[in-house]
């Protein structure tokens, strides 16, 4: 029987999983969602990240830190994530699936406050599906009815937080890039948020997502993550002259801070020929142990981007 887990992700640095050149203002924007414009991970970069962990590990606990050896040699590390080498007669896939990191919130400047962490209903009601897949598993079906009741829907120009929020000026508004929101009274969220600040387990982030997650009209919340990214300018210079080269200014888009994800995790029993397979819940256990509590996610690693927090969640 498979074994299924939530792998939280928080971005600590700026963030740019990237989808190549564009022809449009921005020339490397980040990746999104062809449907719905979310800011999206890649499942197969999340994999190879992981991978890379995993082999780091491997390597300093048994292979004296040779990765070539850890990589090519360690059993585990090739049942989880597959063989390092294709070779048509001797080649099968990993046994741990990882699907594409989806974003849970998003985080917007605020008048007071700082920032707030914003989603919509739209985002919460997949999570919540989500949560059913990982149920499923048979290991354990608290995540889906742990789900703190029903999702609220605020109108356009509303938004749902805790009532002590603060992010709330006069007690009931509150503003947001340029734009102001009036704190809906026809639901409340805040079990919602403390359940996501629970099942996150990042330390103080958790207390204050706790108060500063907001629920959004699923359109207040596409105008953001649509508009509300950082795009930089970057530059290569002509050491002599010092200034730019030709045709070296860019632009590059990326996803803020304290940006959060989720991606779904599914481990099957080892798929190597001969011996014991690995069990399922072997998986999960040896990527658990191995991977560390920061990764590096996506482009920019040597100007400290991509810089993110994990927690796997079983």
């Amino acid at each position: 029987m498979s074994e299924k887990a939530l792998l939280f992700i928080h971005a600590v640095t700026g963030l740019h999983p990237g989808s190549g050149t564009a022809l449009g203002t921005v020339d490397l924007p980040i990746q999104r969602e062809r449907h719905t414009g979310w800011p999206v991970i890649p499942g197969s970069s999340l994999k190879g990240v992981l991978r890379d962990e995993c082999r780091r590990a491997v390597a300093t606990a048994s292979y004296s830190g040779d990765l070539i050896k850890a990589n090519n040699n360690d059993p585990q590390l090739t049942a989880v994530f597959g063989p390092a080498k294709v070779e048509a007669d001797t080649s099968y896939a990993g046994a741990l699936s990882i699907s594409d990191a989806r974003i849970l919130a998003f985080p917007v400047r605020s008048l007071v406050g700082v920032f707030a962490w914003v989603t919509c209903p739209a985002v919460l009601e997949r999570f919540q599906r989500d949560l059913s897949y990982v149920a499923q598993a048979g290991n354990s079906a608290r995540a889906a009815t742990a789900w703190p009741g029903g999702i609220p829907a605020p109108a356009q120009g509303e938004a749902v937080c805790a009532a002590d929020s603060p992010l709330l000026s006069n007690g009931a508004e509150m503003v947001l890039e340029e734009f102001e929101f009036i704190r809906s009274e026809k639901a409340v969220g805040d079990p919602i948020a403390d359940w996501i600040a629970c099942v996150v387990k990042d330390g103080a982030t958790g207390a204050r997502l706790a108060k500063t997650l907001v629920i959004l009209h699923d359109d207040d919340f596409q105008h953001f993550v649509a508009h509300a990214t950082e795009v930089v300018a970057r530059v290569g210079l002509d050491y002599e002259r010092k200034t730019v080269k030709r045709g070296a200014l860019f632009y590059e888009e990326f996803l803020p801070p304290e940006t959060l994800f989720y991606s779904l995790l599914a481990a099957d029993t080892g798929r190597q020929a001969g011996g014991s397979p690995m069990a399922a819940g072997a998986v999960l256990e040896f990527l658990e142990a191995r991977i560390p509590p920061f990764v590096q996610i996506g482009a920019d690693e040597t100007i400290g981007k991509g810089i993110c927090a994990v927690n796997l969640v079983k």
